[in-house]
């Protein structure tokens, strides 16, 4: 068993992916699985030791698909997105017992209901690293645009109202087992929420004012004080600056740099603890050609930053 994967029992990649745009409005985020994969992720990852297998669920998710999805409590295509988290959770739970490393692709973020259900049903006292410019956690109350990739944190941490599409959440997340990195872009309800649950949020601000390092040890100290925890990291590529990720459904200007992206994943990986990553929001089709190949470059580049411990 390698060293930098202690809570591992085998250099096993578990790629799961999630073809899936239902909890946004913009299509092409589904595409973005098969585009990492045909870019040779696969490979990279065997070429640095790893075991691979792929699950790609694109016909999963067609026959998952229902006729009629209205708008339930201000959520939109609330049966479509749950039934697709739900089997994304049951895939990663099942994985994530195997012992393997477990790699999501998606995807738009609401498959973070599946993911972070997954990986903490397995890992019951897992912590969350969210690195993303939104914070994820409107409550189907609070949403504005009623899209769910802005909701799944509200879900996972029990303080959304009650939604008959979503009884299948277990809220399974502690306040001071989540932490955010890389936030600019954050609405007024979900501020309430992050200083009333006392949840841990670090901004581009913070990041600018005492560097990724400072920032990444102070993230690890709130969620995870002892370093004995497994680590789940959920990585929106919208927490890059759009010059580094542009292909992405919401670019916020003022994100994090190549290398600062870079370094946070680096860092998980060398506590040992980080057991499972998602890389969403990579959308292949929403600009030119050159702008898709260097978000999918830079998908794939976190993808593999995560499964290789950095020497010094």
């Amino acid at each position: 068993m390698p060293e930098e994967f202690k809570l591992l029992s085998s250099q096993h990649v578990a790629i799961v992916g999630a073809p899936f745009s239902g909890g946004q409005p913009r299509k092409g985020v589904e595409t973005a699985p098969a585009a990492m994969m045909n870019f040779g992720l696969a490979n990279q990852l065997k070429e640095l030791g790893w075991t691979v297998e792929f699950q790609d669920n694109e016909q999963e998710i067609v026959e998952l698909e229902p006729a009629q999805d209205p708008t339930v409590l201000n959520l939109k295509q609330p049966k479509f997105v749950s039934a697709v988290t739900e089997m994304i959770s049951n895939q990663v739970r099942e994985r994530a017992l195997q012992g393997k490393f477990v790699l999501t692709l998606g995807g738009d973020h609401s498959i973070a209901l599946g993911t972070v259900s997954g990986v903490f049903s397995a890992y019951p006292d897992a912590c969350l690293v969210w690195v993303d410019a939104h914070a994820d956690i409107n409550t189907p109350g609070t949403t504005d645009s009623g899209n769910i990739h802005g909701c799944p944190l509200s879900f996972l941490a029990g303080i959304a109202e009650e939604h008959p599409d979503f009884s299948w959440v277990k809220p399974c997340l502690k306040a001071n087992r989540l932490v955010y990195i890389g936030l600019r872009d954050v609405d007024d309800g979900e501020k309430k929420i992050l200083k009333e649950l006392g949840i841990k949020a670090f901004s581009m601000h913070h990041v600018d004012q005492l560097g990724i390092g400072k920032i990444v040890e102070q993230a690890l100290d709130y969620v995870n004080p002892d370093r004995n925890l497994p680590i789940h990291l959920s990585f929106d590529v919208d927490a890059l600056d759009p010059s580094v990720a542009p292909s992405t459904g919401t670019p916020v200007r003022g994100g994090l740099s190549f290398r600062e992206g870079h370094y946070i994943c680096e860092a998980l990986v060398n506590t040992g603890l980080l057991v499972s990553a998602d890389i969403v929001e990579v959308n292949p089709v929403l600009l030119d050609e050159e702008s898709a190949f260097q978000t999918i470059q830079v998908g794939c580049s976190l993808a593999r930053c995560c499964l290789v411990k950095i020497g010094v």
